[in-house]
């Protein structure tokens, strides 16, 4: 899943963990998360701390930020059955302000989101199973393939938003998630697909956020950062 920097000046950063991922399933596996509570979700806009107990596999010791600098927000989003739904993402607690401002916004614009889940919930905290079930989210340590270097998800400090429906594609014509093809033609207009005039993803790069769907290689159609 390696790909080739096209131009100079232009970084690789990868859309999923190194080595490359799993082939897909008929079915994300989908694991107990040790953030799952039994009690009423909290309000809009609340902010947790997180525990490493409570990031399990998305987070190991040698990750380049510390529990403690992270946060758990609850946001709220339209879904793709036009319904409103609530969902939580693990983010840097720097960004935490921008995040809610972010998906409120979203939210106002009817901007549909499938599902907005932790990592955590997928075996291994596997990104390729998360973004075969369009799954949205946030932070993940991992790394950027072909580098030493962190993925910005490692910081909490980028956005992976319906990821099925706007793949990640390198120079040599591969893709991800690997049920994702459909998706590659970018004249559809689904709803969820992101272009680059959409109010959706203006919400993002109005707030200093990059969104990799301007990169030369990879295109990474699904993935907000901010540096």
């Amino acid at each position: 899943m390696l790909a080739e920097i096209l131009s100079a000046g232009v970084m690789l950063l990868g859309c999923t963990v190194v080595p490359p991922p799993h082939a897909a399933a008929p079915s994300p596996a989908v694991a107990p998360s040790p953030s799952a509570a039994a009690a009423p979700a909290p309000a809009v806009g609340t902010v947790k701390p997180v525990t490493a107990a409570e990031l399990g596999a998305s987070w190991r010791p040698g990750c380049p930020v510390e529990p403690e600098q992270l946060r758990r927000v609850y946001v709220e989003h339209v879904g793709l059955d036009g319904q409103t739904h609530r969902g939580e993402l693990i983010v840097h607690e720097d960004l935490v302000p921008e995040v809610i401002a972010i998906f409120e916004q979203l939210y106002r614009l009817g901007y549909p989101v499938e599902k907005i889940r932790t990592v955590d919930h997928y075996r291994g905290a596997d990104d390729e199973l998360s973004m075969e079930d369009n799954n949205t989210s946030a932070f993940n340590c991992r790394g950027i393939p072909g580098t030493n270097r962190w993925s910005q998800h490692a910081y909490g400090r980028a956005i992976d938003l319906n990821p099925l429906l706007n793949p990640c594609i390198y120079a040599g014509g591969e893709f991800q998630p690997q049920n994702g093809a459909a998706y590659l033609n970018r004249s559809r207009t689904d709803p969820g697909l992101l272009h680059a005039a959409d109010p959706a993803v203006h919400a993002f790069t109005d707030r200093g956020w990059r969104w990799a769907g301007f990169w030369r290689s990879p295109i990474d159609y699904q993935h907000f950062e901010r540096p």
